[in-house]
């Protein structure tokens, strides 16, 4: 009979037990923006790392420039979320489509994070412009720019 390592779960759930090993550490096109801001929140660097395409892009709200290639993006990353801590992103507004090795992740992201001391909170439309590499979706293309704060009424 089968029984789960207690130190080890797959990253999807709902995957019966034929279901080979690569399945079941894949995380579906569906579920990538949750799965990418689930590792923004725990300040993972390498885990990101590990899910970018080696010709990836990306640009965000503090670097406010494009970083292009994976080695560019991971030293982004570490050093980014070295200087940031308290990071909470809530999402919303998820639309996904796929064409063959090809998602596209659309949604809007609500973050607060602790930067040079002081609290920021955004909420930025953000696309994920995903590639399926052996079996598993890795990010192309991230591209997060905040909305600035609607004017008091």
């Amino acid at each position: 009979m089968w029984t789960p390592d207690r130190r080890t779960l797959p990253v999807s759930i709902g995957l019966n037990r034929e279901t080979d090993m690569a399945q079941q550490t894949a995380v579906p096109l569906d579920r990538m923006a949750q799965h990418v801001f689930g590792l923004v929140d725990a300040l993972d660097a390498e885990a990101i790392k590990g899910l970018v395409t080696d010709d990836c892009e990306e640009v965000d709200e503090i670097s406010r420039t494009w970083r292009r290639g994976r080695a560019a993006i991971a030293d982004y990353f570490e050093q980014v979320l070295s200087a940031i801590s308290d990071v909470h992103t809530d999402l919303r507004d998820v639309a996904t489509r796929e064409w063959a090795d090809t998602g596209v992740v659309t949604c809007v992201i609500d973050q607060t994070y602790r930067y040079q001391g002081k609290t920021e909170r955004i909420s930025a439309p953000t696309t994920l412009v995903l590639r399926r590499e052996g079996g598993d979706w890795r990010i192309a293309l991230m591209h997060t720019v905040p909305l600035p704060e609607a004017p008091a009424s």
